[in-house]
């Protein structure tokens, strides 16, 4: 597992924790159309990936398959 995906991994068990949802995840899971994680997880999600790999949304858009995986999410870093 390399630091990018810990990264992220870790990110998403915490947001599913704050939610009540302590399950485990696959990393080609989907999170957010499954409903696991909301509109208000997606914000969080697009504003870490800003900040932690400095992914530019503006320049490739938003697209909610972008970041519905921890397969996708590693794909954008």
């Amino acid at each position: 597992m390399t630091d990018n995906h810990k990264k992220i991994r870790d990110f998403l068990t915490e947001l599913l924790r704050d939610k009540g949802d302590p399950l485990p995840f696959a990393d080609n899971e989907p999170l957010f159309s499954s409903g696991r994680l909301d509109s208000l997880n997606a914000v969080k999600t697009v504003v870490f990936l800003e900040k932690e790999f400095d992914v530019d949304f503006s320049a490739i858009g938003f697209d909610q398959e972008l970041i519905d995986t921890v397969d996708a999410l590693i794909m954008l870093t």
